[in-house]
């Protein structure tokens, strides 16, 4: 394809895109469902599990994907606006965080943090060791260690951009509840990410990987809180136009945002670490209203339904032909909602919360959504996981988080706070 064909092609994606995801939302919402959950649905629809089953030429003539010619690919165009648009709603996201809160409740997020990681890392070690027992689940050359700290990794993530929204469906965000469990989710992640790193750094034997993410992201938090924020507080005056945000104000933001990002991805964090971060020290006020006015509608209408369709392309979902292995893939989502759930309920209550806010986090941290989907990505990308594995670790985050919501209203109630 040209540039103009590749451009032309990308315009008529993004209408089939929110097309479809509008159509999917509006059959979710029958049944409680929020509007990300019905995006992640609708992404996995358009790709080869589904559409690409039923009608495989109207597939590859709407997304067509030839892995050895990437650059001239149409995805590579979603792949990029994808990215950008997860980036900017965790920027607005942290715009929206309570550091107050945080501070307030920063006991009750660690704990429930260290439960939320440390119970499903154990159990999904365990299940990593078992699974690497089945030839037809593991990779040539990855041993028992290796599987079980995938696994381990992979049940301790929650997808706190997926948290994100369904906080806000449900206008969470900002209370203690929602507070303790996006900062938990968000140090969750974190640590996930960084065991990733180790585990990368025992395949290819270079143990300054790990170094680089973990001290890397050590520094970012430093840098943001000891350096970023004091300074955007004494340029403040500059950014503003009377109670608004000027242009060269939005610019200078907009600037560091992708700075940030940038470099929490290329220490091996994900982008939307950085961009988390970054805007939970950006001053509150006219500064922060107004970024969050201006980027949020087009942010969620437009961009965030490209980045759950890109990842529902590459999903095959296809590739479990046996009872055994469906077996297998309901006893990994079996571990994974238990563990999870229930050693961050224990952690909340210990820490003092309400039995039925203790459920609330213990349910809502079971979102494991797209973060598991990039994670496990990268792992069938490093040879890590073979494509069946792959395809039940798919549904483990599907089904996690299509459960989150109605979960919810069952343990928690829908006016719990």
């Amino acid at each position: 394809m040209t540039n103009t064909q590749l451009a032309l092609q990308f315009l008529l994606q993004i209408s089939v895109i929110l097309i479809v995801c509008r159509v999917v939302g509006a059959m979710a919402a029958r049944f409680g469902q929020p509007q990300v959950v019905a995006e992640m649905l609708a992404g996995v629809l358009l790709g080869p599990s589904l559409m690409g089953a039923i009608a495989p030429d109207l597939q590859n003539r709407l997304f067509p994907w030839d892995p050895t010619q990437s650059t001239r690919d149409s995805q590579a165009y979603l792949y990029p606006a994808s990215q950008l648009g997860l980036a900017l709603y965790m920027f607005v996201v942290g715009l929206e965080f309570r550091l107050d809160l945080l501070r307030l409740h920063g006991r009750t997020t660690a704990a429930v943090a260290l439960a939320g990681c440390a119970g499903p890392f154990v159990l999904g070690a365990a299940s990593g060791w078992v699974v690497a027992q089945f030839p037809s689940l593991t990779r040539p050359g990855v041993g028992e260690l290796e599987s079980a700290m995938f696994m381990g990794a992979c049940l301790s993530i929650t997808a706190f951009p997926m948290l994100a929204r369904i906080l806000h469906h449900k206008g969470l965000l900002g209370t203690k509840l929602g507070t303790v469990a996006i900062g938990a989710g968000a140090i969750d992640d974190a640590m996930a990410w960084c065991l990733l790193a180790v585990l990368i750094a025992l395949l290819e034997r270079d143990p300054m990987q790990a170094a680089v993410t973990i001290g890397g992201g050590i520094a970012l938090i430093a840098a943001a809180t000891l350096l970023l924020r004091p300074m955007l507080r004494a340029v403040r005056p500059l950014l503003l136009r009377g109670d608004d945000l000027s242009e060269a104000g939005m610019i200078t933001v907009l600037s560091l945002l992708a700075i940030v990002a940038w470099y929490s991805d290329r220490i091996g964090l994900h982008a939307v670490f950085g961009a988390f971060v970054f805007g939970s020290v950006v001053p509150r006020g006219a500064v922060a209203s107004t970024l969050a006015a201006r980027i949020q509608p087009l942010t969620v209408t437009l961009l965030l339904p490209l980045f759950f369709t890109y990842s529902g392309l590459h999903t095959r979902l296809g590739l479990l032909d046996s009872a055994q292995e469906w077996l297998c893939c309901l006893a990994i989502l079996a571990v994974a909602m238990a563990s999870k759930g229930v050693c961050c309920w224990c952690a909340a209550r210990y820490s003092g919360m309400s039995n039925r806010e203790s459920l609330g986090i213990g349910t809502l941290m079971n979102a494991r959504g797209m973060m598991q989907l990039i994670l496990i990505n990268l792992g069938l990308e490093r040879g890590i996981i073979n494509q069946r594995l792959f395809s039940m670790l798919v549904i483990t985050a599907i089904a996690t988080t299509l459960l989150t919501s109605p979960l919810f209203d069952r343990f928690a109630g829908k006016n719990t706070l």
